[in-house]
């Protein structure tokens, strides 16, 4: 378990939000799916679970992966309604950072370090808001739901849905630059892998080339695009979106390569489903087919994630929106154009919409931070919306 520096985090939990937040990234929770030798959720899980239980949280600590737990805490204060305030405890890998990832400094207005945008600022206005909940009245019932693995697969959030996890509302507190984002986009990867024929490099009449025929296809690829442009936007998240994202292939500069294996990625929009993309990809090979008739290509589907979206007028937009307005900001309303577990809670019927301090283009950064007025704009927001949700 990775020791937490006493200077960042002493004998009692931080009293504020900046010092909860570097309490948190002084804890590594690198995904270990996504970096070998990541340290994963235990230590900070534990961490965050007894801040909560000594707060008077009912807390259990679920396992979806071995020794890679999620945090389920609840308040209960009599009949009323149920919110969920969540985010996940996961990081992405360190390699190529140009700061020290654990040692979380507070630098002209920023905290910096790995996860401070990505999400351990918004986990931390999350246990801000329910430290002041355990000693404000309320009626109905807060959980604070915190994540593993989001940064690869959503186990956690899956393994909590599954066990019957539900509420009337509830916030993932990931970096919007507090935008309020009732919608996101969601992803398909599509693999295509083309056969070719091996020969040697001089017996060009012997061999069919796998390589340049996904070049072919990556040069038409635009028609894909311009397809979508011609769509109606979505009024938050505007159009979907393709690109290539890797290729492979060949196994020396003197023989036609008798494979190649591109992987595409297509954000798509709430509404939109694997199979659809499947298809556009489908019918541009097909008519790349009847050009080129030795072209031989498969299609299949990888990692996909769907779209959602809650109503602009739903109740938890218009109380955030308010809490917002109380918390001295401006609501302003915007789409989110990374996948986020968002979607889990909404296609379980809890309606959830995305709020928090950071920025996505900080996320992952070499250099990851975020800003200290964010945080506490944040903190105050997300306590305002339990006293007006929870009523």
């Amino acid at each position: 378990m990775a020791e937490v520096p006493r200077a960042v985090y002493p004998d009692a939990p931080p009293t504020d939000v900046v010092g909860l937040t570097r309490a948190l990234i002084a804890v590594p929770s690198v995904n270990p799916s996504l970096e070998a030798g990541g340290d994963g959720e235990s230590a900070i899980a534990a961490l965050t679970a007894g801040w909560l239980e000594s707060w008077g949280y009912d807390v259990r600590l679920v396992e979806a992966l071995s020794d890679r737990p999620s945090v389920l805490a609840r308040l209960e204060r009599g009949d009323g309604p149920s919110l969920i305030l969540s985010g996940h405890l996961d990081t992405v890998g360190v390699a190529g950072m140009r700061i020290p990832p654990f040692d979380p400094v507070v630098r002209d207005g920023q905290v910096w370090g790995r996860g401070a945008a990505d999400m351990k600022g918004g986990v931390a206005a999350v246990l801000a808001a329910a430290r002041d909940a355990a000693s404000s009245s309320f009626r109905g019932t807060l959980i604070v739901s915190l994540t593993a693995d989001e940064e690869e697969a959503g186990a956690g959030c899956r393994q909590l849905i599954e066990d019957g996890l539900r509420a009337d509302a509830a916030v993932v507190c990931e970096p919007t630059g507090l935008v309020i984002m009732p919608a996101h986009k969601g992803f398909v990867w599509v693999c295509i892998d083309f056969k070719g024929q091996a020969a040697h490099g001089s017996r060009p009449e012997r061999g069919v080339d796998a390589i340049r025929h996904a070049g072919l296809f990556l040069s038409r690829l635009y028609e894909i695009e311009a397809a979508l442009s011609l769509r109606s936007p979505h009024p938050l998240l505007g159009h979907g979106s393709i690109h290539a994202g890797t290729i492979e292939g060949g196994t020396a500069p003197s023989v036609y390569p008798s494979s190649c294996r591109l992987v595409l990625e297509r954000r798509t929009l709430p509404g939109e489903r694997a199979d659809s993309v499947r298809a556009e990809v489908e019918y541009l090979l097909g008519r790349l087919r009847s050009e080129v008739p030795s072209l031989d290509a498969q299609v299949s589907l990888r990692l996909h994630l769907d779209g959602s979206e809650v109503p602009a007028d739903h109740p938890v937009v218009e109380a955030l929106s308010e809490s917002v307005r109380a918390a001295g900001l401006d609501p302003r309303l915007g789409g989110m154009t990374a996948w986020v577990e968002a979607q889990f809670f909404n296609q379980s019927g809890t309606p959830a919409i995305c709020f928090g301090p950071g920025r996505i283009e900080h996320a992952h950064a070499a250099d990851e931070s975020v800003a200290v007025e964010e945080l506490e704009a944040a903190h105050r927001a997300l306590s305002a919306l339990v006293r007006r949700f929870l009523s």
